[in-house]
Formats: C-alpha cells, sequence, structure tokens
C-alpha cells in the first residue's frame, strides 16, 4: 500500500542515511587524529590507562634529564679522580728519586710543590653543577635512576647513592668545611705518621727513613685513589645500564599506548571507503523512496 501520509521507504532510507553518515563521521575523526580511542567517550578504560601511561612516560623522560646530570657529575668526579692519580703517580717517582745519594733534596721538592698545588687545583675543579664529589665532606650523593609505579599503583623515585669518606683511606682527595676545600682531611690532607699527608709533605730535610714513609703514605692514598675511582666507574657504568633501560622502558610504554589507543589506518581507510560507497546508495534509496510519493500523481491523470 502507498500512502501519502506516510512513506516508510523514505523512513528507513533515512535512518539508514543517518547511521552511515554516523559512521562515516567517526571513521573520518579515526583517519584525521590517527586515534582509534582519543576521547573517553570512545573507549573510557583504555581512555584511562593510556593517559596514566602518557603520564608517566613523561615522569620517565625526566628521569633520563636526571640521570643524564647524574652521569656528568660521576664523569667528573671520576676526571678529577684519575687525574689526581696521575699526579700522585709522579709524586711517587720524584719520592724514588730523592733516594739517591747526593740529589738535591729542596730541587725535587720544588717539583713535589708544585704537583701538590696542581692536586688542589684538580680537586676545587672537579664541581659539575656546584657539586663536588672528590672534594667534599662527609655526607651522601644521590642520582635519581627510577620512577616506579607499583602493583598497587603507589608511585616512588628510586635512587642511586654514594657516600663520601674524607678519611685517609676514603674516597675524596680532601675535605670541605664552609663552602671552602679543607685540606688536612681527605686522602691527600689527612696526616699520617711523621711525615704530614701528601698535600703539606716537605722532603728538603728528610731522611732516607722518612722518604721510605712517604713512600709508603704515597702508596697507600694511591691504593684508596684507585678503589675511589673504581667506584665512580661502577657507578657510571650502572648509570649508563639504568639510563639505556629507562629509553627502552620509553619506547615500549609508547608502543603499549598505541596498541591501545592508535586507530589501524590500512582498516580505516578500508571503512571509509567502504562507507563512503554506503552513504552514495543511501542517499540514491531516499530520493527512490521520495520519488514513488510522486507516482501517485499518475493515477489522477
Amino acid at each position: 500500500m502507498t500512502s501519502i501520509n506516510t512513506n516508510s521507504s523514505a523512513m528507513a532510507a533515512l535512518q539508514t542515511l543517518r547511521s552511515v553518515n554516523q559512521s562515516l563521521n567517526s571513521t573520518q575523526n579515526h583517519v584525521s587524529s590517527g586515534y582509534r580511542v582519543e576521547k573517553a567517550s570512545d573507549n573510557a578504560a583504555y581512555w584511562s590507562i593510556a593517559t596514566t601511561m602518557r603520564s608517566d612516560n613523561k615522569a620517565l623522560s625526566a628521569v633520563s634529564d636526571a640521570l643524564g646530570v647524574g652521569a656528568a657529575k660521576v664523569d667528573t668526579a671520576y676526571t678529577a679522580m684519575d687525574s689526581a692519580i696521575d699526579v700522585v703517580g709522579e709524586i711517587k717517582a720524584k719520592l724514588v728519586a730523592a733516594t739517591e745519594n747526593g740529589v738535591d733534596k729542596a730541587k725535587v721538592q720544588e717539583e713535589i710543590g708544585q704537583l701538590q698545588q696542581q692536586l688542589l687545583s684538580i680537586a676545587q675543579s672537579a664541581s659539575f653543577n656546584g657539586e663536588n664529589w672528590v672534594a667534599g665532606a662527609a655526607g651522601t650523593k644521590s642520582v635519581v635512576s627510577s620512577f616506579v609505579r607499583d602493583g598497587s599503583n603507589a608511585v616512588s623515585i628510586t635512587t642511586t647513592d654514594y657516600v663520601l669518606d674524607s678519611g685517609s683511606a676514603g674516597n675524596v682527595l680532601f675535605g670541605m668545611s664552609g663552602g671552602s676545600v679543607e685540606t688536612s682531611t681527605g686522602i691527600l690532607g689527612t696526616s699520617t705518621g711523621a711525615t704530614g699527608s701528601i698535600y703539606s709533605m716537605d722532603i728538603t730535610n728528610f731522611t732516607a727513613g722518612q722518604i721510605q714513609s712517604a713512600l709508603t703514605n704515597v702508596e697507600s692514598a694511591l691504593k684508596a685513589m684507585t678503589s675511589a675511582g673504581a667506584a665512580l666507574g661502577s657507578l657510571s657504568s650502572r648509570i649508563d645500564s639504568q639510563d639505556d633501560f629507562v629509553s627502552a622502558l620509553s619506547d615500549s610504554i609508547d608502543s603499549g599506548i598505541g596498541r591501545l589507543v592508535d586507530a589501524d589506518m590500512e582498516e580505516e581507510s578500508s571503512r571509509l571507503s567502504a562507507l563512503q560507497t554506503q552513504q552514495q546508495l543511501a542517499i540514491q534509496s531516499l530520493s527512490i523512496a521520495n520519488s514513488s510519493s510522486q507516482n501517485i500523481l499518475s493515477l489522477f491523470r
């Protein structure tokens, strides 16, 4: 039955067109934005997870920056310690030379004095961003190493610590007091026996026995400095490994977020073409349904 009041065919065609247009708009948004889940209304659960993980990734990016700063501090300290080891090695050679008969100890002391001043210069200069790890008071230096979200969704920051020890067998060249280098503490400043410290000893009037004692002290200092250098090297290696891990973790999180919310562009492209065809057919169907009413006029001619 054909009715001039109710066109059921046109109503069905219009409903189909509306549905197709809604799907087409959604697909066009996916194609233009690249996201399958862009808003919470698209998929509340996936949107929530993606938003949280994006926030965590920003924190990891800050951790990576902090690791870079920490690595620079450690590398600065290691470079200073390595240079100081070379200088103390030269002092050791001068002491050995001073054991020969007829050697002018005063001249040797002039050379040692210059090396002692070089050690102080190295310690004072080994500062990065206001922190000095080879000339400092006893305490703990920390480097941010990671951002952690545990199984209960609690978040925390973990750090890698390096404890400064200003004793003669510690890991700093000199101690620090009131912001100034304290030359009576640390590996090079602590006095060990009658010969004094590595920094303060004067061999001008040393006997052969005193020079031997000074050599023993220098050897002990070299041992402590080598141990400190090894610890700094290990810390530097750990920071590099952690930085690599944080970078890989950040990439993995990005990939995981993409799996949740990114649009499959091949699939969306195919769907877009199909929906455009469906839209054209729906428009034609609506046109045909609307034209059926016009055919009634022919009955009255």
